[in-house]
C-alpha cells in the first residue's frame, strides 16, 4: 500500500495540478456552472498528497532524482 501513496509528483507538476484543479473546479461555481467541472477534485487531490497513481502505474515520477 505504502507503493500506491509514495511521492512522485514534483513541485512543479503540483503547483500545475493545484491550479488546474481549483480552475475546473470554479467552473462548478462560476461560468457555465456544470458538473463536468468537478473531474478538477482528481488533479486537486493528486497534488494536494503529492502521489499520483496513474504514475505509479507506469513507474514515472516527476520528483528530483535524490543524489547519495
Amino acid at each position: 500500500m505504502s507503493n500506491i501513496l509514495k511521492q512522485n509528483v514534483g513541485s512543479i507538476d503540483r503547483i500545475g495540478r493545484l491550479v488546474l484543479g481549483a480552475g475546473l473546479l470554479s467552473l462548478t461555481v462560476i461560468g457555465p456552472q456544470t458538473a463536468w467541472g468537478y473531474l478538477g477534485l482528481v488533479p486537486l487531490l493528486t497534488g494536494a498528497m503529492g502521489s499520483c497513481p496513474l504514475y505509479t502505474l507506469f513507474g514515472f515520477s516527476s520528483c528530483p532524482v535524490k543524489r547519495a
